[in-house]
């Protein structure tokens, strides 16, 4: 708080300017008394800064004129900047992080889009400190002082401290029930993110293939291969389905399913050799 006396400094040279600051801790103060000497009427003019919680800004007349708002907190001057991202539909329909700026925003972003994430950085751009409240007023010796003090009201906004205190009240008291079904939630979150995760692999997979069959189908099997070496503990057999440890033993060839392949590697072998 300033409080400016408009009184010649030649008559009185001890100061006509006091101010008062309050200490980080100090208590509350139901007021204060100043005393000056002076037996002419003398014009008094009372600066007084709010210290509002959560604290106050004034809003650039650029942006205030988009979001209709004069004076908020940070947090109000970001959710009025939101809402106006909302009603006229400025997000990206692809990526919804990017808002694309229309003809008003165009200035205050300076681009022609911005990530949500840059919003709190832009708004604070266009925070002002606040006004101060100014009160006029005379003090006339010659007029006996008023019967009842003057007073004005002055909007200020504070915390709801008691809605504060029942908050945390239930938190702390959250029952054991409460908790089991938060656990519950978060196992059931848990079986949807890996769900999606199973969906999305599944659909790389069935859209790699629909994109180069070919190509799909032979690194598919490649990979199938190496893992079935790895499983027999085998080493390369550089696409080949049989280990070439089989391949040294007599008994591999007198499966029974080496007949028939013979029998049919000899057809094909026959009937390509008639059709030439």
């Amino acid at each position: 708080m300033v409080v400016e006396l408009d009184r010649d400094t030649n008559l009185y040279p001890e100061g006509n300017i006091v101010e008062w600051l309050r200490a980080p801790n100090q208590p509350a103060l139901d007021g204060f008394t100043i005393r000056r000497k002076g037996d002419t009427p003398t014009k008094v003019r009372i600066v007084m800064h709010l210290d509002q919680q959560p604290e106050q800004y004034k809003v650039h007349p650029d942006l205030a004129n988009i979001l209709g708002i004069k004076e908020d907190s940070r947090t109000g001057v970001i959710q009025a900047l939101w809402n106006y991202i909302k009603i006229n539909n400025l997000q990206d329909k692809v990526d919804r992080r990017i808002v694309r700026a229309d003809a008003r925003l165009r200035p205050i972003f300076n681009a022609d889009t911005a990530y949500f994430q840059h919003l709190p950085e832009l708004v604070n751009r266009y925070l002002l400190p606040p006004d101060p409240i100014i009160l006029h007023y005379t003090i006339n010796p010659a007029v006996p002082p008023p019967e009842k003090p003057s007073a004005w009201d002055v909007e200020l906004k504070v915390d709801d401290s008691s809605l504060k205190s029942r908050m945390q009240h239930v938190v702390v008291s959250m029952a054991q029930d409460s908790a089991r079904d938060l656990t519950k939630l978060d196992e059931e979150i848990a079986m949807h993110i890996q769900s999606l995760h199973n969906a999305h692999m599944k659909r790389t997979f069935l859209r790699a293939f629909a994109d180069d069959p070919r190509t799909f189908i032979q690194t598919w099997l490649e990979s199938q291969s190496r893992d079935l070496e790895s499983v027999l503990a085998s080493g390369p057999s550089e696409g080949a389905t049989v280990r070439q440890e089989d391949l040294r033993r007599s008994e591999f060839f007198r499966l029974p399913w080496v007949e028939e392949a013979v029998a049919i590697q000899e057809g094909m072998r026959l009937a390509a050799k008639a059709g030439m």
